[in-house]
């Protein structure tokens, strides 16, 4: 009898146990036009990637090795791991070969891409070019079955593209409370995402952006689930205990 009132004192404590959830909110009417108001930020119609400090780019010039840094155009791998890159530097600048110094902080590729045709039109006829960000990317974190950094080429993508890439999600994720952060300047912008709705998948389906980072929030009981499967053993030892005890 006492191993069994043992038993429901540890259920009961941890039954109280709370798990704090990152970025968890009071649903109220106020809060959710709020978080409507705030969605709508993220379903821009118009967005191009403009070039940031730190960026590797590759430049490629087609039959001009010697003008390209990582061609794609060329024979040998141009992938980022390999190190062919420019990269920008603190002052939004980067060094290219014959032209020199040039400054590219918030440009667009096609502007860039224009910039570079008319100088190396002084050498070449007509040049092709092409240019490429090699670490445009997508951060999703928590209860998804791989969390990483997911390298991206198009400028939009969708969060369940970037949550498939990841796996899927795990069992215990809160697909009421899904976030996408994103800098807008010196602010950062959250969407607040309910997954479990029925309803217009473009609502929930929100275009993610190269810098977007991704938080899938873990359910509350997902700590009591993991305390229990830690104390049930423990408690099954201790009632052994006390039935060998009883009967010598």
């Amino acid at each position: 009898m006492k191993t069994l009132n043992f038993l429901i004192i540890i259920l009961l404590l941890l039954s109280s146990c709370k798990t704090t959830n990152l970025f968890e909110y009071e649903n109220n009417s106020e809060m959710q036009k709020a978080i409507q108001k705030e969605n709508s930020y993220f379903f821009l119609q118009e967005y191009q990637y403009k070039i940031r400090k730190d960026d590797k780019i590759n430049i490629s010039v087609w039959g001009q090795d010697e003008l390209s840094v990582g061609s794609i155009y060329g024979i040998y791998n141009s992938n980022e791991v390999y190190g062919k890159w420019l990269m920008v530097d603190a002052n939004g600048v980067i060094e290219v070969p014959k032209i020199g110094t040039l400054k590219v902080l918030n440009f667009t590729i096609p502007q860039l891409k224009d910039t570079l045709r008319n100088q190396f039109a002084k050498w070449v006829v007509k040049p092709i070019v092409d240019v490429k960000v090699l670490n445009k990317e997508i951060t999703v974190m928590g209860e998804v079955r791989d969390p990483k950094v997911i390298t991206v080429d198009k400028d939009k993508n969708t969060l369940l593209e970037m949550i498939s890439r990841c796996g899927g999600l795990e069992f215990y994720a809160n697909v009421k409370n899904i976030k996408v952060l994103r800098q807008d300047g010196q602010n950062v912008r959250v969407a607040n995402l309910d997954l479990s709705k029925n309803g217009d998948i473009m609502t929930k389906n929100i275009p993610l952006l190269p810098g977007d980072v991704v938080i899938v929030p873990s359910k509350k009981n997902k700590e009591f689930d993991k305390r229990v499967s830690t104390i049930i053993p423990f408690t099954t030892t201790i009632t052994a205990a006390a039935i060998l005890l009883g009967t010598f």
